[in-house]
């Protein structure tokens, strides 16, 4: 597989994190790399057992993210960290406006590559923490066929009634999605606001949409 082919799956497979990863009813007290081990392989696992995920069909995979996926992340830490301090301005129906909209846009961005996964592995890398952290990152590699792929997460731990850990970060190849965004982000709201913003997001899903059909 060519290396950039290689590199957009692990993109896509950091989108799809980003979005959340498959429920199980793990201990509250697991720990993070076992929590991400486990996640990745079940991931990696529905995806090279669903032919349509891998050919990039949108609806299987929002199919996905809704019953299985959302319920692992943190996705509005991980929006209001994107969109910044105009996140802070927004009203409740703005931020869910811009929620959907930055959801949507990570689906249709990376749905292709989905095809690309084939013979992957995922291998969790040695890490430190204490019992008490609340946030931790994980770092992984994607192995295949060509270089490994520097996958590493931003875990926190939620208290209370569902306890356990939540993704609200990712990084690819050293560049963490978030930051990413947020430039990207930032050059829209310092210009048009938050509405602004969600009608550039709503504009550029609508042209991938069209794109895939």
């Amino acid at each position: 597989m060519k290396r950039r082919t290689f590199n957009q799956w692990g993109a896509c497979l950091a989108a799809v994190a980003a979005l959340g990863l498959p429920t199980f009813a793990f201990a509250a007290d697991e720990a993070p790399d076992a929590f991400i081990k486990r996640l990745s392989d079940e991931v990696l696992g529905q995806i090279k057992g669903d032919e349509k995920i891998r050919a990039g069909d949108v609806s299987r995979i929002q199919a996905l993210v809704d019953t299985k996926i959302l319920p692992n992340v943190n996705f509005a830490r991980m929006t209001a960290a994107t969109v910044g301090p105009a996140w802070r301005q927004a009203t409740p129906e703005q931020k869910s406006r811009l929620q959907e909209e930055f959801k949507t846009l990570l689906l249709r961005t990376y749905a292709g590559a989905l095809a690309q996964v084939n013979e992957q592995t995922v291998s969790v890398k040695p890490m430190r923490s204490a019992p008490e952290d609340s946030e931790v990152v994980v770092r992984t590699e994607i192995r295949g066929r060509g270089d490994p792929i520097q996958l590493d997460y931003r875990l926190e731990k939620t208290p209370g009634q569902g306890a356990g850990w939540k993704i609200y970060n990712l990084n690819v190849l050293g560049v963490w999605l978030v930051e990413t965004y947020r430039t990207q982000f930032a050059e829209v709201t310092s210009s048009k606001g938050v509405e602004g913003l969600i009608a550039a997001l709503a504009e550029r899903n609508k042209q991938n949409a069209a794109k895939k059909g």
